[in-house]
């Protein structure tokens, strides 16, 4: 009979073939499935964290009326000092609640059997005050059983690390680059913002929002806010993946040499001032270079100080390169500043001291 098929303690890897109200049915291979709770994988708002068809590990419980049923981690109440060597020598996960702090560790209430949990053994990665764990209901793994269950040693933190290790197998294979995924923003950063991708915190760098430049990320994005990215970047070895909204969108660039064939003249804004020139923003996310040697101004000019972000400067689209992101960009004079340059002239005409002559500079001097 399927009674005597298991016994208790004993690890069954099965698949999921059915999930109701308050029940998870498996598959044995014979006329009726296993049965495990549906709230030993659900969270605190009842969302239960695996589907129809996903393998899953349980251990053997018990027979009750020919019904047979698994768990993923053993109880209190359904344990005893027999039960509990059992799972020590299967490694099977125990159900424990913290009661106390005590000298180098924790006392673990595993039903009615006192465990001891060191420092070291409670926690991952996010480690918290020991104040904090106390009063928790957690789940260890018997690392210790001695004395006929007198001295139990047990560890919370080897059951997270095969949590940790199983959802980034699982992660690795779903967040891979290339794949556009949907997430939630978690925070924001000067660098760029965190987004839960699939309970994962993946990062989306500043540079890559979009193709326009972005200074300050709280003037795109808000905490909260469901966005759609690329994956470019996916180091498991150092859990880290890069996103990028902006390989979503249109290039600018595809439409810019015919857009902006050389000879345009064009109105721009000062994006930037650099010390060999000044980018010069024509178009949403297309800056253009004039370079120092185009400008009129006096050598060692210190450029920071004659142009400003911000500043309107009317140009010329001397060269494009698509491949590269790059224009060449000549400023226009404009006819108040020849105007100007003439009556400079005229009224120093007669203190030429034999230099050549500069409007530019000169202007740059009154």
């Amino acid at each position: 009979m399927a009674k005597h098929l298991y016994e208790p303690g004993q690890m069954v890897e099965t698949t999921i073939v059915a999930i109701t109200d308050d029940t998870i049915f498996l598959d044995l291979g014979l006329k009726a499935e296993g049965i495990l709770e549906k709230s030993e994988l659900s969270d605190e708002n009842g969302n239960v964290s695996v589907n129809v068809g996903d393998k899953i590990k349980v251990y053997f419980l018990k027979n009750n009326y020919e019904e047979l049923h698994f768990t993923t981690k053993l109880s209190g109440k359904d344990t005893n000092s027999d039960v509990l060597e059992n799972a020590w020598k299967n490694g099977i996960p125990v159900e424990g609640h913290v009661t106390q702090e005590i000298k180098g560790g924790f006392e673990v209430m595993i039903g009615s059997t006192r465990a001891f949990c060191p420092y070291s053994q409670m926690g991952f990665k996010q480690k918290k005050e020991p104040a904090e764990y106390v009063g928790q209901h957690l789940t260890f793994r018997i690392q210790e059983f001695k004395n006929e269950g007198r001295n139990i040693v047990v560890s919370n933190r080897v059951v997270l690390e095969e949590e940790a290790a199983e959802k980034k197998a699982r992660l690795s294979s779903e967040l891979t680059v290339g794949s556009v995924v949907k997430g939630t923003v978690m925070s924001l950063e000067s660098y760029g913002a965190f987004v839960n991708v699939n309970g994962f915190q993946a990062l989306l760098p500043i540079s890559e929002i979009s193709h326009v430049r972005v200074d300050n990320v709280a003037d795109v994005l808000k905490v909260g806010q469901e966005i759609e990215a690329k994956i470019i970047k996916a180091d498991w070895s150092r859990e880290r993946v890069s996103l990028s909204m902006k390989e979503l969108e249109k290039d600018p660039w595809d439409a810019v040499a015919e857009r902006f064939p050389s000879g345009t003249r064009v109105e721009g804004t000062v994006a930037r001032v650099a010390g060999f020139g000044v980018f010069v923003n024509i178009a949403p996310a297309i800056d253009g270079l004039v370079h120092i040697s185009k400008l009129n101004v006096e050598r060692n000019t210190n450029l920071q100080k004659v142009f400003h972000a911000g500043d309107k400067m009317e140009v010329v689209v001397e060269k494009v390169d698509v491949e590269e992101h790059r224009i060449s960009l000549t400023p226009v004079v404009s006819n108040e500043e020849q105007d100007n340059a003439a009556e400079y002239l005229t009224s120093h005409k007669d203190d030429d001291d034999g230099e050549t002559y500069n409007p530019f500079a000169a202007l740059l001097k009154k």
